[in-house]
């Protein structure tokens, strides 16, 4: 099954990481690329090996301008994309995957022919705040997270343990 997991409103990883420890509580093996993200101080990213699953980080610790992406970037999304095909998990999480794709890191129809050759007994999530119409087209299941409010908005900063 393919899971997408998109829209502006924040939980977008989390519901991944969600479908993660369920997987793990039931013995799957589970495995997270996150494209765009490469900072190792985040919640998830610290508990990976306690909780007996991999994140593969694939980005810069800093925030990119998706109009104007560096060679860098591109470089590490193909990584990104390699480690996935690459993956023997029962459950592959590609996160931010959809964002990668949408901002021309990754070609779309190299990504949508791998995930159409996904084995039955994987299950695939795809994350980002922009999907592409044919991974909604293929998908199992989607969930839109739209944004209410946010305390971004009141110029509140992350969160430890919340937001990363």
């Amino acid at each position: 099954m393919i899971y997408v997991f998109y829209g502006k409103g924040g939980g977008k990883t989390i519901a991944a990481l969600g479908l993660a420890l369920r997987a793990r509580g039931q013995g799957r093996k589970v495995t997270i690329i996150q494209f765009l993200k490469g900072r190792r101080d985040t919640g998830e990213f610290k508990i990976a090996r306690r909780a007996g699953y991999q994140i593969f980080e694939f980005g810069r610790p800093e925030l990119i301008d998706l109009r104007h992406p560096q060679p860098l970037d591109y470089k590490l999304a193909l990584q990104g994309f390699e480690k996935a095909k690459a993956a023997k998990a029962d459950l592959l999480i590609l996160d931010e995957i959809n964002l990668a794709v949408s901002a021309g890191l990754l070609p779309e129809k190299e990504v949508l022919s791998f995930l159409k050759k996904i084995p039955k007994t994987r299950d695939v999530v795809l994350t980002g705040r922009i999907v592409p119409d044919s991974f909604l087209k293929i998908a199992d299941g989607a969930s839109e997270i739209v944004k209410i409010k946010h305390v971004f908005d009141r110029g509140i900063p992350a969160k430890r343990g919340i937001e990363y």
